[in-house]
Protein backbone atom coordinates (compact mmCIF):
# COMPACT_ATOMS: atom_id res chain seq x y z
CA UNK A 1 0.00 0.00 0.00
CA UNK A 2 2.81 2.34 0.96
CA UNK A 3 4.66 1.40 -2.21
CA UNK A 4 1.60 2.24 -4.36
CA UNK A 5 1.20 5.59 -2.62
CA UNK A 6 4.88 6.32 -3.22
CA UNK A 7 4.54 5.47 -6.92
CA UNK A 8 1.43 7.67 -7.26
CA UNK A 9 3.23 10.54 -5.56
CA UNK A 10 6.18 10.14 -7.91
CA UNK A 11 3.87 10.19 -10.94
CA UNK A 12 2.15 13.34 -9.68
CA UNK A 13 5.51 15.05 -9.16
CA UNK A 14 6.64 14.07 -12.67
CA UNK A 15 3.41 15.37 -14.21
CA UNK A 16 3.76 18.62 -12.30
CA UNK A 17 7.31 18.99 -13.58
CA UNK A 18 6.17 18.38 -17.17
CA UNK A 19 3.38 20.94 -16.78
CA UNK A 20 5.81 23.48 -15.33
CA UNK A 21 8.18 23.06 -18.25
CA UNK A 22 5.35 23.25 -20.79
CA UNK A 23 3.98 26.41 -19.14
CA UNK A 24 7.39 28.10 -19.36
CA UNK A 25 7.87 27.10 -23.01
CA UNK A 26 6.67 29.66 -25.55
CA UNK A 27 4.46 28.83 -28.52
CA UNK A 28 6.37 27.94 -31.69
CA UNK A 29 5.49 29.27 -35.14
CA UNK A 30 7.29 28.39 -38.38
CA UNK A 31 9.15 31.38 -39.80
CA UNK A 32 7.70 30.67 -43.25
CA UNK A 33 4.26 31.64 -41.95
CA UNK A 34 5.24 35.31 -41.62
CA UNK A 35 5.26 37.89 -44.40
CA UNK A 36 8.21 40.25 -44.86
CA UNK A 37 7.42 43.91 -44.09
CA UNK A 38 8.40 45.02 -47.61
CA UNK A 39 5.54 42.92 -49.00
CA UNK A 40 3.12 44.81 -46.76
CA UNK A 41 4.72 48.05 -47.90
CA UNK A 42 3.75 47.45 -51.52
CA UNK A 43 0.19 48.48 -50.59
CA UNK A 44 0.63 50.22 -47.23
CA UNK A 45 3.50 52.36 -48.52
CA UNK A 46 3.11 55.41 -46.27
CA UNK A 47 2.69 53.36 -43.10
CA UNK A 48 5.63 51.16 -44.12
CA UNK A 49 7.93 54.16 -44.56
CA UNK A 50 6.95 55.47 -41.13
CA UNK A 51 7.68 52.09 -39.57
CA UNK A 52 11.05 51.70 -41.36
CA UNK A 53 12.55 54.55 -39.36
CA UNK A 54 10.95 53.54 -36.08
CA UNK A 55 12.46 51.86 -33.05
CA UNK A 56 10.02 49.00 -33.66
CA UNK A 57 11.93 48.26 -36.87
CA UNK A 58 15.34 49.03 -35.35
CA UNK A 59 14.82 47.15 -32.10
CA UNK A 60 17.19 44.34 -33.10
CA UNK A 61 19.45 46.36 -35.40
CA UNK A 62 20.10 48.67 -32.43
CA UNK A 63 23.82 48.09 -31.84
CA UNK A 64 23.79 49.79 -28.44
CA UNK A 65 21.15 47.36 -27.17
CA UNK A 66 22.96 44.36 -28.68
CA UNK A 67 26.38 45.17 -27.30
CA UNK A 68 25.11 45.96 -23.80
CA UNK A 69 22.96 42.80 -23.83
CA UNK A 70 25.96 40.66 -24.83
CA UNK A 71 28.15 42.37 -22.26
CA UNK A 72 25.59 41.62 -19.54
CA UNK A 73 25.82 37.92 -20.45
CA UNK A 74 29.57 37.74 -19.94
CA UNK A 75 30.69 36.33 -16.64
CA UNK A 76 27.25 35.17 -15.50
CA UNK A 77 27.29 31.80 -13.72
CA UNK A 78 23.90 31.82 -11.98
CA UNK A 79 21.40 29.84 -14.09
CA UNK A 80 18.51 32.18 -13.21
CA UNK A 81 20.50 35.23 -14.26
CA UNK A 82 21.61 33.59 -17.50
CA UNK A 83 18.01 32.68 -18.32
CA UNK A 84 16.98 36.34 -18.03
CA UNK A 85 19.98 37.65 -19.98
CA UNK A 86 19.29 35.23 -22.84
CA UNK A 87 15.68 36.42 -23.27
CA UNK A 88 16.23 39.97 -24.56
CA UNK A 89 15.38 38.68 -28.03
CA UNK A 90 11.84 37.82 -26.98
CA UNK A 91 10.92 41.51 -27.24
CA UNK A 92 13.58 42.80 -29.63
CA UNK A 93 12.90 40.23 -32.37
CA UNK A 94 9.62 38.53 -31.48
CA UNK A 95 9.15 36.75 -34.82
CA UNK A 96 12.68 35.40 -34.54
CA UNK A 97 12.05 34.21 -31.01
CA UNK A 98 8.74 32.45 -31.65
CA UNK A 99 10.22 30.73 -34.73
CA UNK A 100 13.36 29.64 -32.89
CA UNK A 101 16.14 31.79 -34.35
CA UNK A 102 17.28 33.68 -32.45
CA UNK A 103 16.15 31.60 -29.50
CA UNK A 104 18.50 33.49 -27.20
CA UNK A 105 20.51 36.71 -27.00
CA UNK A 106 23.81 34.94 -27.65
CA UNK A 107 22.73 33.48 -31.03
CA UNK A 108 25.10 34.79 -33.69
CA UNK A 109 23.66 37.71 -35.61
CA UNK A 110 24.78 36.36 -38.99
CA UNK A 111 22.74 33.19 -38.49
CA UNK A 112 19.50 35.08 -37.91
CA UNK A 113 17.16 35.20 -40.94
CA UNK A 114 16.63 38.63 -42.47
CA UNK A 115 12.94 38.83 -41.60
CA UNK A 116 13.71 38.03 -37.95
CA UNK A 117 16.21 40.89 -37.81
CA UNK A 118 13.52 43.44 -38.68
CA UNK A 119 12.28 43.87 -35.14
CA UNK A 120 8.64 44.36 -34.20
CA UNK A 121 7.03 44.22 -37.62
CA UNK A 122 3.75 44.29 -39.50
CA UNK A 123 2.89 40.60 -39.47
CA UNK A 124 3.69 40.22 -35.79
CA UNK A 125 1.36 42.97 -34.60
CA UNK A 126 -1.39 42.38 -37.16
CA UNK A 127 -1.44 38.63 -36.50
CA UNK A 128 -1.88 39.27 -32.78
CA UNK A 129 -5.05 37.83 -31.26
CA UNK A 130 -4.74 38.51 -27.55
CA UNK A 131 -2.30 39.03 -24.69
CA UNK A 132 -1.73 35.90 -22.65
CA UNK A 133 0.03 38.04 -20.02
CA UNK A 134 0.50 41.79 -19.90
CA UNK A 135 4.29 41.60 -19.83
CA UNK A 136 7.29 39.93 -21.52
CA UNK A 137 5.85 39.85 -25.07
CA UNK A 138 3.24 37.25 -24.15
CA UNK A 139 1.06 37.57 -27.24
CA UNK A 140 -0.92 34.82 -28.94
CA UNK A 141 -0.57 34.94 -32.72
CA UNK A 142 -2.62 33.64 -35.63
CA UNK A 143 -0.44 34.18 -38.71
CA UNK A 144 -1.22 32.87 -42.15
CA UNK A 145 1.10 30.70 -44.24
CA UNK A 146 3.33 33.18 -45.99
CA UNK A 147 2.53 35.07 -49.18
CA UNK A 148 0.71 32.12 -50.74
CA UNK A 149 -1.94 32.10 -48.01
CA UNK A 150 -1.47 35.22 -45.88
CA UNK A 151 -4.46 34.59 -43.62
CA UNK A 152 -6.30 37.26 -41.66
CA UNK A 153 -4.74 40.57 -40.68
CA UNK A 154 -6.35 42.38 -37.76
CA UNK A 155 -6.69 46.09 -37.11
CA UNK A 156 -8.85 48.93 -35.76
CA UNK A 157 -11.33 49.31 -38.64
CA UNK A 158 -14.64 47.44 -38.88
CA UNK A 159 -15.09 47.85 -42.64
CA UNK A 160 -11.66 46.94 -44.03
CA UNK A 161 -11.41 44.96 -47.27
CA UNK A 162 -8.28 43.74 -49.01
CA UNK A 163 -7.47 41.62 -52.06
CA UNK A 164 -4.22 40.14 -50.75
CA UNK A 165 -5.35 38.96 -47.30
CA UNK A 166 -8.46 38.57 -45.21
CA UNK A 167 -9.26 41.37 -42.74
CA UNK A 168 -10.89 41.47 -39.33
CA UNK A 169 -11.74 44.14 -36.81
CA UNK A 170 -9.86 43.66 -33.56
CA UNK A 171 -10.78 45.50 -30.38
CA UNK A 172 -7.44 44.30 -29.00
CA UNK A 173 -5.69 46.59 -31.49
CA UNK A 174 -7.56 49.63 -30.16
CA UNK A 175 -6.61 49.00 -26.54
CA UNK A 176 -3.48 49.65 -24.52
CA UNK A 177 -3.11 45.94 -23.77
CA UNK A 178 -1.56 45.25 -27.17
CA UNK A 179 1.22 47.67 -26.20
CA UNK A 180 1.41 46.56 -22.58
CA UNK A 181 2.03 42.93 -23.49
CA UNK A 182 5.53 43.99 -24.58
CA UNK A 183 6.06 47.30 -22.82
CA UNK A 184 6.04 45.84 -19.34
CA UNK A 185 9.01 43.61 -18.61
CA UNK A 186 9.58 41.41 -15.58
CA UNK A 187 12.60 39.32 -14.68
CA UNK A 188 11.70 35.89 -15.97
CA UNK A 189 12.79 34.18 -12.72
CA UNK A 190 12.85 36.77 -9.93
CA UNK A 191 9.75 38.67 -11.08
CA UNK A 192 11.42 42.05 -10.59
CA UNK A 193 9.66 44.77 -12.58
CA UNK A 194 12.37 45.85 -15.01
CA UNK A 195 10.18 48.07 -17.21
CA UNK A 196 6.67 49.25 -16.40
CA UNK A 197 5.29 51.83 -18.90
CA UNK A 198 1.98 49.99 -19.22
CA UNK A 199 1.51 49.62 -15.47
CA UNK A 200 2.37 53.31 -14.98
CA UNK A 201 -0.25 54.24 -17.59
CA UNK A 202 -2.86 51.83 -16.21
CA UNK A 203 -2.59 53.30 -12.71
CA UNK A 204 -2.58 56.88 -13.94
CA UNK A 205 -4.97 59.62 -15.11
CA UNK A 206 -4.78 58.89 -18.85
CA UNK A 207 -6.19 55.39 -18.36
CA UNK A 208 -9.01 56.84 -16.25
CA UNK A 209 -9.77 59.31 -19.05
CA UNK A 210 -9.87 56.51 -21.62
CA UNK A 211 -6.76 57.63 -23.51
CA UNK A 212 -4.74 54.53 -24.51
CA UNK A 213 -1.10 54.42 -25.58
CA UNK A 214 -2.21 54.74 -29.21
CA UNK A 215 -3.95 58.03 -28.36
CA UNK A 216 -0.55 59.73 -28.17
CA UNK A 217 2.08 57.49 -29.78
CA UNK A 218 0.02 56.74 -32.90
CA UNK A 219 -1.14 60.32 -33.41
CA UNK A 220 2.34 61.83 -33.59
CA UNK A 221 3.82 62.91 -36.89
CA UNK A 222 6.47 65.53 -37.79
CA UNK A 223 5.60 68.84 -36.13
CA UNK A 224 2.78 67.32 -34.07
CA UNK A 225 4.29 65.79 -30.90
CA UNK A 226 0.85 64.60 -29.69
CA UNK A 227 1.76 64.48 -26.00
CA UNK A 228 -0.63 64.98 -23.11
CA UNK A 229 0.30 68.67 -22.98
CA UNK A 230 -0.30 69.36 -26.70
CA UNK A 231 -3.12 69.03 -29.18
CA UNK A 232 -3.52 65.60 -30.75
CA UNK A 233 -5.35 66.26 -34.03
CA UNK A 234 -6.57 63.36 -36.12
CA UNK A 235 -4.55 62.21 -39.09
CA UNK A 236 -6.92 61.86 -42.08
CA UNK A 237 -5.80 59.71 -44.98
CA UNK A 238 -5.68 56.19 -46.37
CA UNK A 239 -4.27 53.09 -44.69
CA UNK A 240 -3.52 51.56 -48.11
CA UNK A 241 -3.04 52.99 -51.60
CA UNK A 242 -6.52 52.02 -52.78
CA UNK A 243 -8.19 52.19 -49.39
CA UNK A 244 -10.94 54.62 -48.42
CA UNK A 245 -10.14 58.03 -46.98
CA UNK A 246 -10.63 57.84 -43.23
CA UNK A 247 -10.96 60.41 -40.48
CA UNK A 248 -7.88 59.09 -38.73
CA UNK A 249 -5.07 56.79 -39.82
CA UNK A 250 -2.96 55.65 -36.89
CA UNK A 251 0.63 56.67 -37.55
CA UNK A 252 3.38 54.06 -37.28
CA UNK A 253 6.37 56.16 -36.24
CA UNK A 254 6.09 54.70 -32.71
CA UNK A 255 8.19 57.56 -31.40
CA UNK A 256 9.50 57.47 -27.86
CA UNK A 257 12.55 59.13 -26.33
CA UNK A 258 15.30 57.55 -28.45
CA UNK A 259 16.95 60.34 -30.42
CA UNK A 260 20.25 58.61 -31.15
CA UNK A 261 19.48 55.25 -32.76
CA UNK A 262 16.99 56.35 -35.46
CA UNK A 263 19.34 59.18 -36.43
CA UNK A 264 22.32 56.81 -36.71
CA UNK A 265 20.32 54.58 -39.05
CA UNK A 266 19.43 57.46 -41.34
CA UNK A 267 16.02 58.44 -40.00
CA UNK A 268 16.68 61.99 -38.90
CA UNK A 269 12.93 62.65 -39.02
CA UNK A 270 12.43 60.10 -36.25
CA UNK A 271 15.27 61.63 -34.25
CA UNK A 272 13.68 65.08 -34.47
CA UNK A 273 10.29 63.63 -33.54
CA UNK A 274 11.80 62.09 -30.41
CA UNK A 275 13.17 65.51 -29.48
CA UNK A 276 9.75 67.08 -30.07
CA UNK A 277 8.16 64.48 -27.79
CA UNK A 278 10.72 65.05 -25.04
CA UNK A 279 10.34 68.83 -25.25
CA UNK A 280 6.59 68.56 -24.74
CA UNK A 281 6.57 66.10 -21.85
CA UNK A 282 7.60 68.16 -18.81
CA UNK A 283 7.75 71.62 -17.25
CA UNK A 284 10.28 73.19 -14.89
CA UNK A 285 9.38 76.06 -12.57
CA UNK A 286 11.62 78.05 -10.24
CA UNK A 287 9.89 79.27 -7.09
CA UNK A 288 10.27 83.04 -6.70
CA UNK A 289 10.29 82.82 -2.90
CA UNK A 290 13.53 81.79 -1.22
CA UNK A 291 13.11 80.81 2.42
CA UNK A 292 16.14 80.27 4.70
CA UNK A 293 18.42 80.29 1.67
CA UNK A 294 16.55 77.30 0.20
CA UNK A 295 15.68 77.42 -3.50
CA UNK A 296 12.66 75.38 -4.67
CA UNK A 297 12.45 73.99 -8.19
CA UNK A 298 9.39 72.02 -9.33
CA UNK A 299 9.57 69.47 -12.12
CA UNK A 300 6.16 68.45 -13.50
CA UNK A 301 5.25 65.58 -15.80
CA UNK A 302 2.79 67.43 -18.01
CA UNK A 303 2.78 65.35 -21.17
CA UNK A 304 3.78 61.72 -20.64
CA UNK A 305 1.12 59.10 -19.97
CA UNK A 306 3.66 57.14 -17.95
CA UNK A 307 6.48 58.07 -15.59
CA UNK A 308 9.41 60.28 -16.53
CA UNK A 309 11.60 58.51 -17.38
CA UNK A 310 10.14 55.16 -18.39
CA UNK A 311 11.40 51.94 -19.96
CA UNK A 312 14.77 50.68 -18.78
CA UNK A 313 15.09 53.44 -16.22
CA UNK A 314 18.17 52.02 -14.54
CA UNK A 315 20.10 53.32 -17.56
CA UNK A 316 17.89 56.18 -18.77
CA UNK A 317 19.07 59.52 -17.41
CA UNK A 318 16.75 62.42 -16.70
CA UNK A 319 18.41 65.00 -14.51
CA UNK A 320 17.96 68.53 -13.24
CA UNK A 321 20.64 71.13 -13.81
CA UNK A 322 20.50 74.23 -11.58
CA UNK A 323 22.84 77.19 -11.94
CA UNK A 324 22.90 80.29 -9.71
CA UNK A 325 24.89 83.35 -10.79
CA UNK A 326 25.34 86.97 -9.87
CA UNK A 327 23.98 89.62 -12.22
CA UNK A 328 27.56 90.07 -13.35
CA UNK A 329 27.83 86.42 -14.39
CA UNK A 330 29.88 84.99 -11.51
CA UNK A 331 28.76 81.42 -10.74
CA UNK A 332 27.72 80.89 -7.12
CA UNK A 333 26.28 77.38 -7.42
CA UNK A 334 26.04 74.80 -10.19
CA UNK A 335 24.51 71.33 -9.89
CA UNK A 336 23.85 68.74 -12.58
CA UNK A 337 26.51 69.89 -15.03
CA UNK A 338 28.25 67.05 -16.93
CA UNK A 339 32.04 67.13 -16.92
CA UNK A 340 34.19 67.13 -20.04
CA UNK A 341 33.60 63.41 -20.59
CA UNK A 342 29.82 63.65 -20.18
CA UNK A 343 29.71 62.20 -16.67
CA UNK A 344 27.37 63.63 -14.06
CA UNK A 345 28.40 64.69 -10.59
CA UNK A 346 27.16 62.04 -8.09
CA UNK A 347 25.30 64.76 -6.18
CA UNK A 348 23.14 65.64 -9.21
CA UNK A 349 19.35 65.25 -8.97
CA UNK A 350 18.69 62.25 -11.22
CA UNK A 351 15.31 60.67 -11.93
CA UNK A 352 15.86 56.95 -12.41
CA UNK A 353 15.61 53.46 -10.93
CA UNK A 354 18.32 51.52 -9.12
CA UNK A 355 18.15 47.74 -8.94
CA UNK A 356 19.75 45.59 -6.25
CA UNK A 357 21.17 42.07 -6.02
CA UNK A 358 18.95 41.03 -3.10
CA UNK A 359 21.44 42.06 -0.43
CA UNK A 360 21.10 45.82 -0.89
CA UNK A 361 24.01 46.12 -3.32
CA UNK A 362 23.21 48.14 -6.49
CA UNK A 363 23.52 46.32 -9.83
CA UNK A 364 23.51 47.70 -13.37
CA UNK A 365 22.99 44.31 -15.01
CA UNK A 366 19.24 43.61 -15.05
CA UNK A 367 19.89 39.87 -15.09
CA UNK A 368 21.01 40.27 -11.47
CA UNK A 369 18.07 42.48 -10.43
CA UNK A 370 16.35 40.86 -7.47
CA UNK A 371 15.01 44.07 -5.91
CA UNK A 372 14.36 47.78 -6.49
CA UNK A 373 16.52 49.93 -4.23
CA UNK A 374 15.40 53.30 -5.57
CA UNK A 375 12.59 54.53 -7.78
CA UNK A 376 12.83 58.30 -8.13
CA UNK A 377 10.64 59.11 -11.11
CA UNK A 378 7.72 61.41 -11.83
CA UNK A 379 4.35 59.82 -12.57
CA UNK A 380 1.87 61.15 -15.15
CA UNK A 381 0.45 64.56 -14.17
CA UNK A 382 2.57 64.53 -11.02
CA UNK A 383 5.39 66.77 -9.81
CA UNK A 384 8.63 66.57 -7.87
CA UNK A 385 9.91 69.44 -5.73
CA UNK A 386 13.68 69.75 -5.37
CA UNK A 387 15.40 71.92 -2.76
CA UNK A 388 18.83 73.54 -3.14
CA UNK A 389 20.72 75.37 -0.41
CA UNK A 390 22.14 78.59 -1.79
CA UNK A 391 25.48 80.08 -0.77
CA UNK A 392 25.29 82.65 2.02
CA UNK A 393 24.91 85.73 -0.14
CA UNK A 394 22.31 88.25 0.97
CA UNK A 395 21.04 91.59 -0.18
CA UNK A 396 21.72 91.14 -3.87
CA UNK A 397 19.94 89.82 -6.91
CA UNK A 398 20.80 86.47 -8.43
CA UNK A 399 20.04 84.74 -11.71
CA UNK A 400 18.68 81.20 -11.36
CA UNK A 401 18.57 78.82 -14.32
CA UNK A 402 17.00 75.35 -14.17
CA UNK A 403 17.11 72.81 -16.98
CA UNK A 404 15.72 69.29 -17.27
CA UNK A 405 17.78 66.98 -19.47
CA UNK A 406 17.23 63.53 -20.96
CA UNK A 407 19.88 61.08 -22.10
CA UNK A 408 19.41 57.55 -23.45
CA UNK A 409 22.15 56.10 -21.22
CA UNK A 410 25.07 57.25 -19.07
CA UNK A 411 28.04 58.27 -21.21
CA UNK A 412 30.37 56.21 -19.02
CA UNK A 413 28.36 53.04 -19.70
CA UNK A 414 28.53 53.52 -23.46
CA UNK A 415 32.25 54.36 -23.21
CA UNK A 416 32.85 51.14 -21.25
CA UNK A 417 31.13 49.09 -23.97
CA UNK A 418 32.32 50.80 -27.16
CA UNK A 419 35.44 52.66 -26.06
CA UNK A 420 36.07 56.18 -24.83
CA UNK A 421 34.37 58.76 -27.04
CA UNK A 422 33.36 56.30 -29.78
CA UNK A 423 29.64 57.05 -29.46
CA UNK A 424 28.45 60.36 -28.07
CA UNK A 425 25.09 60.08 -26.32
CA UNK A 426 23.20 63.34 -26.93
CA UNK A 427 21.51 65.11 -24.05
CA UNK A 428 18.15 66.62 -24.99
CA UNK A 429 16.83 69.68 -23.18
CA UNK A 430 13.29 68.79 -22.09
CA UNK A 431 12.31 71.96 -20.23
CA UNK A 432 13.84 75.03 -18.61
CA UNK A 433 13.13 78.12 -16.54
CA UNK A 434 15.11 81.25 -15.71
CA UNK A 435 14.42 83.90 -13.09
CA UNK A 436 16.14 86.84 -11.47
CA UNK A 437 15.52 86.72 -7.71
CA UNK A 438 16.33 88.91 -4.73
CA UNK A 439 18.09 87.20 -1.82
Amino acid sequence: MLKQATVRAAIIIMLAAVLLVSCKKSRHYELSRFIAPAVCGSCHDEIYEQWRGSMHHLSHYDHIYREIALRDLKGLTDADEIEEAELCVKCHTPIGFVSGLPAKTSDHLKKIPEIAQQGIQCDYCHSAVKAEKLYNASIELDPGNGEESPGTKRGPFKDSHADFHETAYSEFHTRAEICGACHDVRHVVFGTRLESPYEEWKNGPYARQGIPCQGCHMYQRPGIPATGSTNRPKNPGRAAQDGPVREHIFTHYFTGANVLVPSRFGSRVQGRMAEERLRNAARVKIDEHIVNNMLRVTVANTGAGHSIPTGLTHVRQVWLEVKVSTLGGRTLFHSGRPDGTGRLDPSSVVYNTVFGDGTGKPVLNIAKAREVLKDKRIGPMKSAVELFRLPGVTGESIVVEARLWHRLAPQELVDAVFGEGKIKIPAVLMASDKKTLKL
